[in-house]
């Protein structure tokens, strides 16, 4: 059984910035930095869900501006295939799929990219950080506990949150609230012992036919989402000078994914438009 590396960031006093992937999208991440300034809160009060590269087009310039600032961050699946050399990017997608197949062009494009220094840094990522914040303990990880990669969303099933939790509590102890990341949708859901968070992702639009990305901010034990603007159209020409023109250059602009595969099909464009 593997070793669950776990990072304390201990009693953080003041809002915490919650967000996940990046995705390679070096404009979407300077548009965060910035959004931080504004707000006055400093790195060690930001904390990354994972999946600092994927489907942009900077891998290697977002991981340096990322690992630069010094924000926490919880290994993605992402960050564990590219450390550990592997051939693919472990998302969880079902074989043959449209998700699965355009993978296959953006990892390419990252593990050319991602040179031996940036993979060791990748490889030291926390697997579960842990923090309290307004009496209330929290735990950050990145898909699932059961599985890194793990897509869990608003409406998944109930036993998919208590098993997570179970596994949760099962490495670093009792929390009163989990954060999460991977799934790409930012959502809370009351759960039997606390909260499940979804803090989103900034690397990419969640679905909703906008361009803006999105971020959670905690503050005094409360959640809010937060729209991201940045520069869309040097984002997707990022994307084109490396080749990736299959479709998620194309979100960026839409606001709607390039497949629907992953997604549950309460999720998807026709079942939101209806209810």
């Amino acid at each position: 059984m593997s070793i669950v590396k776990h990072q304390d960031l201990g009693r953080v006093e003041g809002p915490v910035l919650l967000f996940g992937g990046p995705y390679s999208n070096l404009q979407a991440l300077h548009a965060l930095m910035d959004a931080a300034r504004q707000r006055a809160i400093p790195a060690e009060r930001m904390i990354c869900t994972g999946d600092v590269v994927a489907y942009c087009g900077d891998p290697s310039a977002t991981t340096d501006a990322l690992r630069a600032a010094g924000i926490p961050l919880v290994a993605g699946n992402c960050e564990k295939q590219l450390a550990a050399g592997a051939p693919d990017c472990g998302c969880g997608f079902d074989a043959g799929t449209t998700c699965d197949l355009l993978s296959e062009g953006w990892y390419g494009v990252a593990n050319a990219q991602i040179g031996p220094d940036q993979r060791g840094w990748m490889a030291t990522a926390a697997d579960i950080i842990s923090f309290s914040h307004a009496g209330q303990r929290f735990a950050v990880i990145h898909g699932g506990m059961t599985d890194i990669a793990r897509f869990i969303w608003p409406c998944s099933d109930r036993k998919v949150f208590e098993e997570e939790w179970a596994a949760v509590e099962a490495a670093i102890g009792p929390v009163d609230a989990i954060v999460a990341g991977h799934s790409g949708i930012p959502f809370t859901k009351d759960c039997a012992k606390g909260r499940w968070i979804n803090a989103g992702v900034i690397g990419m639009p969640p679905h909703d036919g906008g361009q803006d990305t999105r971020f959670a901010v905690l503050d005094q034990g409360q959640v809010t989402f937060h729209k991201l603007g940045y520069d869309v159209e040097a984002a997707v020409a990022a994307m084109e000078r490396a080749g990736l023109t299959q479709g998620y250059h194309s979100a960026l602009r839409s606001g709607y994914w390039p497949s629907e595969d992953v997604l549950p099909p309460e999720l998807h464009r026709a079942a939101l438009a209806s209810g």
